[in-house]
């Protein structure tokens, strides 16, 4: 990925090149796909919408403005419900027996950014995002860096602890979780808020 200022939504909107396509996809498809598996369809079904709902960002993004602390992801709550919406709609002239008779309910609990349901989603997207980014900005760093990183910040290991369990120094412990943070926070940066 080029090394850029700009967040990965700004690049979106601005040059659409593939690569940065392929990076929403790579992070965003398995969430949407996990979101959809709630849902009481048929395992072709979810992932027909998975698509459904990355063809209406990939068509939306540009007219998409940020406002406010995680409208992205609000946004792409929404786009979510309102494919599984009119999927059901149009499925109503063909009813699936799913045996949960509370699906529209949860779809309108979720489109509420108050509600429980959506609470939960944007933790999850949250954990996503930060779990798939740290997966695909892996391989820029060394293994040791990135063990030292998932001690000391995912598990809350001491910094001396993992630097004598790893037999690097404290100061090779500070600086690998420096460096991938800062690199994290660049990916990250307008996806969560």
């Amino acid at each position: 990925m080029a090394e850029t200022s700009l967040t990965l939504l700004d690049r979106l909107q601005k040059d659409s090149d593939p690569a940065s396509w392929q990076r929403l996809i790579d992070i965003y498809a398995p969430l949407i796909r996990f979101w959809l598996s709630r849902s009481p369809l048929q395992n072709a079904d979810h992932d027909d919408l998975t698509q459904e709902v990355l063809k209406i960002v990939v068509q939306k993004l540009p007219e998409f403005q940020r406002r406010r602390e995680g409208s992205f992801r609000a946004w792409l709550r929404v786009v979510t419900v309102n494919c599984l919406r009119e999927f059901w709609r149009l499925s109503k002239h063909h009813p699936v027996a799913t045996g949960d008779s509370d699906f529209l309910q949860k779809l309108q609990e979720l489109e509420d950014p108050q509600s429980e349901l959506a609470k939960v989603w944007n933790t999850e997207h949250d954990r996503h995002v930060v779990r798939r980014l740290l997966e695909l900005i892996g391989p820029q760093f060394e293994p040791t860096s990135l063990q030292a990183f998932r001690k000391v910040v995912l598990e809350g290991q001491k910094p001396s602890q993992v630097a004598s369990e790893l037999g690097i120094s404290v100061n090779a412990v500070f600086l690998a979780k420096s460096k991938i943070l800062r690199q994290l926070r660049q990916e990250i940066d307008g996806l969560l808020s």
